[in-house]
C-alpha cells in the first residue's frame, strides 16, 4: 500500500477544490424538494461546475454518465440522475459529487430528507451524520486507520443499523481513489498509522436494516437487499499536525 502524503501547498489546492464542491452542494440543497427530478439537480450541478471552470470527477469515470450520484431511499450509492425520478414526501436522497480543480480531487456526499421523514428515517440520517463527525475526530497524527473505521461502526451498530461492507471510503488527491481504503468497520488500534499529509474521503454508508447490498442490472446502482433505506454522508479530510482539516465544509 502506497499512501501519498500531500504537502501544505497541495492540501491548500485540495481545500480550494473542496470549497468549490461545497458551493455546488449549497446550490442544489434548496432544490431537493418534492416534485423535483434528480435530473434537475444534475443539470444545476453541472452548470455550476462548468461555471467554476472545474471538472466533474464522476462523469466518465469508468463510464459513469453524470456529475452527481443521486441515490434514492433504498439505493446505497451510485444511483444515476433521471428525469423520470421525481422526489416525493417521505423520500430520502443521497447526493454524492466530486470535482477536480487544478489537478486535485474533492469528494463529498449529503443525504436529504424530502418533506417529513419517519422517526426511523430521521434517526438513520442523524446517526449516520454523527458517525461521520465521530470518525473525523479520529483523523489525527499518530492514530490508526482502524480508529476512524471503528468510530463509525460502533455508533451505527449500537443504534441498530447495518454498516455496508462492500463500499468504503478512500484516500484522495491527484486521483479520486488512492490508498488507503477507509472501511466503515474495523478495530481500534489496527491498520496503518495516520500521518500528517494524508487526505481521506471518509464516507459512512449505513442502512436502516441489514448491511447487505446488491448492484442492479445497470452495473452501477447499489441497493439494500432488504429494501431498507440507506444514508450516506462524506467529507474530504486532511490529517495535519494541528488536527483534522475538513476540506469540504
Amino acid at each position: 500500500m502506497a499512501i501519498m502524503l500531500k504537502t501544505a501547498a497541495e492540501i491548500e489546492k485540495m481545500r480550494r477544490s473542496g470549497q468549490m464542491l461545497r458551493e455546488v452542494h449549497e446550490l442544489i440543497r434548496p432544490m431537493v424538494v418534492a416534485g423535483a427530478t434528480t435530473m434537475d439537480l444534475e443539470i444545476a450541478a453541472s452548470r455550476k461546475i462548468d461555471w467554476f471552470g472545474a471538472k466533474a470527477a464522476f462523469k466518465g469515470y469508468h463510464g459513469f454518465p453524470a456529475a452527481l450520484c443521486t441515490s434514492l431511499n433504498n439505493q446505497v450509492v451510485h444511483g444515476m440522475p433521471s428525469d423520470k425520478t421525481v422526489l416525493k414526501d417521505g423520500d430520502i436522497l443521497s447526493i454524492d459529487c466530486g470535482v477536480v480543480v487544478d489537478g486535485f480531487y474533492s469528494d463529498c456526499a449529503v443525504t436529504y430528507a424530502i418533506g417529513t421523514p419517519s422517526a426511523l428515517t430521521k434517526r438513520l440520517l442523524d446517526v449516520t451524520k454523527a458517525s461521520l463527525e465521530a470518525a473525523i475526530l479520529e483523523a489525527v497524527v499518530g492514530g490508526r486507520l482502524g480508529d476512524i473505521s471503528a468510530a463509525v461502526q460502533e455508533m451505527c451498530e449500537d443504534a441498530g443499523f447495518g454498516v455496508v461492507r462492500e463500499f468504503v471510503g478512500h484516500g484522495i488527491g491527484k486521483t479520486m481513489h488512492e490508498d488507503p481504503q477507509v472501511p466503515n468497520y474495523g478495530k481500534r488500534g489496527k491498520g496503518p498509522r495516520l500521518k500528517a499529509g494524508m487526505v481521506l474521503a471518509i464516507e459512512p454508508m449505513i442502512n436502516a436494516g441489514g448491511p447487505e447490498v446488491k448492484v442492479l442490472k445497470d452495473g452501477w446502482t447499489a441497493v439494500t437487499v432488504d429494501g431498507s433505506y440507506s444514508a450516506h454522508f462524506e467529507h474530504t479530510v486532511a490529517i495535519t499536525k494541528d488536527g483534522p482539516m475538513v476540506l469540504t465544509r
